[in-house]
């Protein structure tokens, strides 16, 4: 997969294009993707057109915490089978201009769309002034076609990143991943902790997400650690360890099942499976053992190991 981040200068020819922003790749997002890669066998050129940055972020001092970051969004989307992913710069200048200018500039004169899929509430151009409507009413005019799609429901909910957002800061990991289509995970490199888990006999490997990562409350999860491509059974400690020295930024500590080896600098998925139990500052080191104790044998019941 070709990968064209932060510039306008874009040049694609014959493209079957999906667009949106694509924050999750929940299961709505993937009706889009494998409706694109069913056009390659006609000799489209596949291609998902996001933005570099959230929209909300530029109408806001608030920054929108994502799902997925650019990096994570990268990593699910590498072996899908698209040909390009293009994010595109999301500047004032991107953000005013027209709906009719978006579509002759950018996915015909840029990307030469000749089929564009989307769902059926895509919006776009200045003031969300372009719709499925203003697509389909220059089919003709550009030579394009337009395939636009229902929302997906899930237990009479429409699934939407939205949505998923809301379940995910509740805590809601099983509803987040049903509605995902795959675990919610949380991607990075192994740093160096304190060692505090080892001094406790439980010696874990330590993450600290972007800014811009949406977290789900701090607690304890059960979860599954992808290394080189492989899954390992592993319980998630999501938070600040306010028992043992308080961290003043929300950290992702793991612990790896029957594993043994040094991680230190490797990079990581954690896919968080399962809420266990809120994260809780003890009295004393001897009650967080006891307590940790519990979580690994319920962590091993919950695997069957």
């Amino acid at each position: 997969m070709k990968y064209i981040a932060g510039t306008t200068d874009i040049n694609i020819k014959n493209s079957a294009v999906t667009l949106g922003k694509f924050d999750g790749l929940h299961l709505g997002h993937r009706r889009l993707i494998d409706e694109v890669l069913s056009l390659k066998e006609k000799g489209y050129t596949s291609l998902m057109f996001t933005f570099l940055y959230h929209p909300y972020n530029l109408f806001s001092e608030y920054e929108v915490k994502l799902i997925c970051t650019e990096e994570e969004k990268i990593r699910r989307l590498k072996d899908s089978g698209l040909d390009v992913l293009i994010s595109y710069p999301f500047t004032h200048e991107t953000k005013n201009i027209e709906p009719e200018d978006f579509i002759k500039d950018i996915l015909v004169g840029k990307l030469d769309a000749k089929v564009i899929v989307v769902g059926n509430d895509f919006r776009f151009g200045r003031n969300r002034r372009g719709d499925v409507d203003m697509l389909k009413s220059m089919e003709d005019k550009y030579g394009f076609k337009v395939i636009a799609f229902e929302k997906i429901r899930w237990k009479d909910t429409v699934i939407s990143s939205s949505t998923i957002r809301n379940e995910l800061e509740k805590g809601n990991i099983e509803d987040v991943n049903a509605m995902l289509g795959a675990p919610y995970f949380i991607h990075g490199k192994v740093l160096h902790g304190k060692k505090v888990g080892r001094t406790l006999g439980m010696p874990t490997t330590n993450l600290t997400p972007p800014d811009n990562k949406l977290l789900p409350p701090c607690g304890v999860y059960i979860s599954r650690t992808v290394i080189g491509g492989v899954s390992h059974p592993s319980i998630t400690n999501i938070g600040y360890k306010p028992t043992v020295g308080a961290e003043n930024k929300k950290g992702v500590e793991t612990f790896i099942y029957d594993f043994d080896r040094d991680l230190y600098g490797v990079e990581i998925d954690v896919e968080l499976l399962s809420y266990k139990r809120p994260e809780i500052r003890f009295d004393n080191i001897e009650d967080l053992k006891l307590q940790m104790k519990k979580d690994l044998e319920y962590g091993r019941k919950f695997f069957g190991i």
